[in-house]
C-alpha cells in the first residue's frame, strides 16, 4: 500500500529548536494489475471462425476482426485485448469453450501485463 502525503505542517520545538516538518498520510490504493488475452494459431482452425470468435466475444468490428486474425495467422499469436483478471479469465473460457463445440482446437490464453 502506498502512503500519499495529505497534510504538511511546521511544529517548532518547546525549547526554541530547529522546526520539524510533520507529514499526515493516508493509505492510496492501487490499480489492480491487467491481463492480455491473447489468441494463438493453429493449422486447422478455419479463419471464418476466428473472425466470428472476435467479433463475437471481443465486440470487435469485422475489419477489426480480419486485421487480428490476419495477424495471429502471421505472426502466430496476437493479443486481442487488455482486462482485469476476472474478465479476461471468463473471455478465456469463453472463447475455449466455443472452439471446443465446434470442434476446433483454437487456443487462447492469459498472460500479465508488465
Amino acid at each position: 500500500m502506498l502512503q500519499v502525503p495529505i497534510k504538511m505542517t511546521q511544529k517548532k520545538d518547546d525549547d526554541g529548536g530547529d522546526p520539524s516538518l510533520l507529514v499526515e498520510t493516508r493509505p492510496r490504493t492501487q490499480r489492480p494489475p491487467l491481463y492480455k488475452v491473447l489468441l494463438l494459431n493453429d493449422d486447422y482452425t478455419p479463419m471464418e471462425f476466428v473472425v466470428h470468435v472476435l467479433e463475437r466475444f471481443f465486440g470487435m468490428t469485422h475489419g477489426q476482426s480480419v486485421e487480428i486474425m490476419l495477424t495471429v495467422h502471421k505472426k502466430g499469436v496476437a493479443v486481442v485485448g487488455v482486462f482485469s483478471h476476472e474478465i479476461a479469465e471468463t473471455k478465456v473460457g469463453q472463447v475455449m469453450d466455443f472452439a471446443r463445440r465446434h470442434q476446433h482446437p483454437l487456443q487462447c490464453t492469459m498472460e500479465k501485463e508488465e
